[in-house]
């Protein structure tokens, strides 16, 4: 495929190039095809705009650019991915269903499906809140490596323990963390790579969650947050 412009076609073949494994120089010239310069200045040019790296050989491999870049074109999907299943589950458990997305040290609700007959608890969309406490927090944080682990635990209100439970089970869930009778169950979603990109929920009155919400929603919001990630 070609698209008619001769330095984005070799700049394309060579990313391509770099898809499964790392490669050399040499090795760039030898399945590129490319004269030995232009890979060369083609390489380092990408090396300096992050798209490229080199790994501890000198070997040339994809960079953390390309990595946030898909991360980041995956997430721009999340609403529109998670919108008719989170309607679906508020309709489902009667209760308020929303999309939550870490940002550094706060949590953001990028969607709420809002239940019809409980409004205690009402979140716009856009609103942040410090990652602390709450179902919602600690699924945003228990995947994460050692140290975000470590920044994280340190003015939260749970615990590493309580972060591997949720690893363990695969949801978390809260009362009163996130407003005076008010409880909260929430799952992970997941994107190709695996890695947790968001997390959904639901929140609502103790009185319709009851002080175990696990017990009763584990498995429907689950689902829900499976079902959004195959969306993406």
């Amino acid at each position: 495929m070609s698209s008619g412009v001769r330095v984005l076609d070799k700049t394309s073949l060579l990313l391509s190039v770099l898809e499964n494994e790392s490669a050399s120089l040499a090795g760039l010239v030898a399945k590129t095809g490319l004269p030995r310069p232009t890979a060369h200045r083609l390489a380092t040019a990408l090396e300096r705009l992050n798209l490229l790296t080199r790994d501890s050989t000198g070997r040339f491999a994809l960079g953390p650019r390309l990595a946030d870049m898909s991360v980041g074109a995956r997430q721009n999907g999340l609403v529109p991915a998670a919108t008719p299943v989170l309607g679906q589950l508020r309709d489902l458990t009667g209760v308020t269903a929303r999309l939550h997305k870490r940002r550094g040290v706060q949590r953001v609700c990028m969607f709420s499906a809002d239940s019809r007959s409980d409004r205690i608890d009402a979140v716009p969309t856009g609103t942040a809140f410090p990652m602390r406490g709450g179902a919602v927090s600690q699924v945003l944080l228990a995947w994460e490596d050692p140290d975000e682990l470590y920044e994280g635990l340190r003015d939260s209100r749970f615990t590493a323990e309580t972060l591997a439970g949720v690893r363990r089970r695969g949801w978390a869930e809260s009362v009163g963390d996130e407003g005076s009778g008010i409880a909260s169950i929430a799952a992970p979603v997941r994107g190709r790579d695996h890695q947790v990109v968001a997390a959904v929920a639901l929140s609502g009155p103790v009185s319709l969650l009851t002080r175990s919400p696990g017990r009763r929603y584990a498995a429907r919001v689950i689902d829900a947050a499976i079902l959004v990630g195959d969306r993406l």
